[in-house]
């Protein structure tokens, strides 16, 4: 049966802690918001705290710059300048990424002693994933393809987590937050665990786990300017990579965010003569180069990005030629490196990590060249996808607890290496493995 609904918005706070819930989600993003919705199907009482907002998205880059361009916040700046951004919303960075879903690695969870095969069947059951027709796939990627076939490269159409029935042509709001609700994001797991009981308190900033005798009794938070406390024996912390490190920490594990991955990305340009219409889908296909590293796709940009990727590298030249320019995303895996502090990242990009970016950027120029442009140049490096910074092994175990009883963390923290890839699918599969955990317990 769902749990009866609380007010609590409206509670006061001694009301609140006195509520004990089944399981305390921080974040909902894809694993917050799944293991809600697992935990909440099985009749468990879930609150669920996000920071960020449940406005409905819009596909307005307005919109977008307010989930991850808030300096502090939801952007930061490194020291050798990379722009690391996450999403602060209800769903996490899910509402404004690219919905691009390959599938776990399972070989390297099995190392660790995770496997996510019966997961992996039932994301295949129950989500939208395809890949995108050809109608459906912009003019500017169909040449692009046709530049790396005629290198002999293995240029795949890429899973997508989209409805094709409700996805448009010509259209590029994937990265605004789609408005047409083709594209699958953890808010639908979250509305869905909303309607079996679950409670959802947006604008609450988590502070720490509380903690008695080395177990979780809890969290504190601040909402409306107040700091509360809410009471739970199974805490899940799913604040992204570099939010849930934050928390740790104030919580005591401070080996958290010590070393971490934010799989760096360049976006490599080149100018054609011919002119094309404003917006495709971005990354309908690409190149999987997983010995190497590296990622490799078609990237169509919106206008606004366009020209804040262009002007930043001083490229003012090419400002007005947004619909002669050819795009395409290089990103890479990075070491494993770096310390995420109570306000502030420190993350350099180490030489191979440069290595790797010069070999897939090397790589993207002569697609372009054979799709006919010139004039190329690279925009320098930004990322995200924060991870690793609470890894399996290390700060959770195979059951994503950490050495405080009852205190998980199902997040991007918890990828055991270098990553390189879009984490959405593995999240959700980590997640749900988790809930049949937690359910057993």
């Amino acid at each position: 049966m769902p749990a009866k609904p609380i007010d609590l918005c409206n509670a006061s706070p001694d009301t609140i802690y006195d509520t004990v819930f089944d399981a305390i989600v921080v974040g909902s993003g894809p694993g917050g918001a799944t293991i809600a919705w697992e935990l909440a199907n099985q009749g468990q009482r879930v609150l669920v705290l996000e920071w960020g907002n449940n406005a409905p998205l819009t596909g307005s880059f307005i919109q977008m710059a307010g989930i991850a361009a808030i300096p502090g916040k939801s952007a930061y700046i490194t020291p050798d300048l990379s722009l690391l951004i996450r999403g602060i919303t209800a769903g996490g960075s899910s509402a404004i990424n690219y919905a691009t879903a390959m599938a776990p690695p399972t070989e390297m969870f099995l190392r660790y002693g995770i496997d996510l095969s019966a997961e992996i069947a039932e994301v295949e059951r129950t989500l939208p994933i395809s890949t995108l027709p050809d109608n459906l796939i912009g003019p500017k990627a169909h040449r692009i393809k046709q530049g790396a076939k005629q290198l002999g490269l293995n240029w795949q159409k890429l899973d997508k987590f989209i409805d094709i029935d409700k996805c448009r042509s010509a259209c590029h709001l994937c990265s605004y937050g789609c408005p047409h609700d083709a594209k699958w994001n953890a808010r639908l797991y979250l509305d869905d665990a909303t309607k079996q009981g679950a409670q959802l308190l947006t604008g609450a900033k988590v502070t720490q786990v509380l903690t008695e005798n080395n177990r979780a009794v809890g969290v504190q938070f601040k909402h409306k300017g107040q700091l509360r406390s809410v009471r739970s024996n199974n805490i899940i912390l799913a604040a992204g990579g570099i939010g849930s490190a934050q928390i740790l920490q104030t919580t005591g594990i401070t080996n958290a965010g010590q070393a971490f991955f934010i799989d760096p990305v360049i976006a490599v340009m080149g100018r054609v003569s011919k002119s094309y219409p404003d917006g495709e889908i971005p990354m309908a296909a690409g190149l999987h180069l997983p010995d190497d590293g590296i990622m490799l796709s078609d990237l169509s940009l919106p206008k606004p990005f366009f020209h804040l990727f262009t002007a930043q590298v001083g490229k003012l030249n090419h400002m007005l030629s947004a619909n002669n320019t050819l795009s395409l995303m290089v990103k890479v895996k990075d070491e494993l490196s770096g310390k995420i502090g109570s306000s502030w990242v420190n993350k350099r990009l180490q030489s191979s990590d440069k290595e790797r970016l010069e070999s897939g950027a090397i790589i993207a120029e002569g697609i372009l060249r054979e799709a006919g442009a010139d004039q190329t140049y690279r925009t320098h490096h930004f990322a995200a996808h924060q991870g690793g910074s609470a890894r399996i092994g290390d700060i959770v175990d195979s059951n994503l607890q950490t050495d405080i009883q009852g205190l998980y963390v199902c997040d991007a923290s918890v990828i055991p290496e270098s990553w390189g890839l879009p984490p959405t699918y593995t999240l959700i599969c980590l997640a749900k493995r988790l809930a049949k955990h937690i359910n057993k317990a």
